[in-house]
């Protein structure tokens, strides 16, 4: 399982159907420990001048808690095959069980962050910007009843893209 670095300018990517289609994993902490969620919720873009990506992830989360105490967090992008590892990774807590390896997945370790090794793309990313979404900002309060019911609100973290990896063929 070897990877590759390109450029961030050099990703051809959709992002909408990466993130949105295709799901990725948002991994955080190191070798000591580390845990990964399911997302589908994200972007990439420019910001500050910087490539940047950025993750969404509810306050019930066990993975915020490594998200917030790292300086680093990856996005991790599968096969398609990869699938049923992904919806275990979204369903199950890392609390409760050791979901990478139910999952069949391995811990990447890159930069002293963590990243999942079966993946064909990685983002590795430096936090730059948190924070938390709270019910006052919602300019449309459908999307915070639909989405929030229970307020188990997001928190958006921005961070610089410092690292592509593609999975060597």
């Amino acid at each position: 399982m070897s990877f590759r670095e390109i450029k961030p300018e050099e990703l051809k990517e959709n992002p909408f159907d990466l993130i949105g289609k295709q799901w990725m994993l948002i991994t955080a902490g190191d070798e000591t420990k580390c845990n990964t969620m399911t997302a589908s919720w994200g972007g990439v873009g420019i910001m500050w001048g910087k490539p940047t990506a950025t993750a969404y992830i509810r306050d019930s989360r066990f993975t915020k808690e490594f998200v917030d105490g790292s300086e680093y967090y990856t996005l991790s992008f599968f096969e398609e095959t990869y699938r049923p590892a992904l919806s275990l990774c979204g369903r199950v807590s890392g609390r409760d069980t050791d979901k990478m390896k139910d999952a069949g997945l391995t811990p990447y370790y890159i930069d002293g962050t963590s990243a999942i090794a079966e993946a064909r793309l990685i983002l590795v990313c430096r936090k730059v910007f948190h924070q938390r979404m709270g019910e006052e900002n919602f300019d449309d309060r459908k999307n915070l009843e639909k989405w929030y019911p229970d307020r188990d609100m997001h928190t958006m973290y921005m961070g610089e893209i410092v690292k592509v990896l593609v999975k060597e063929d």
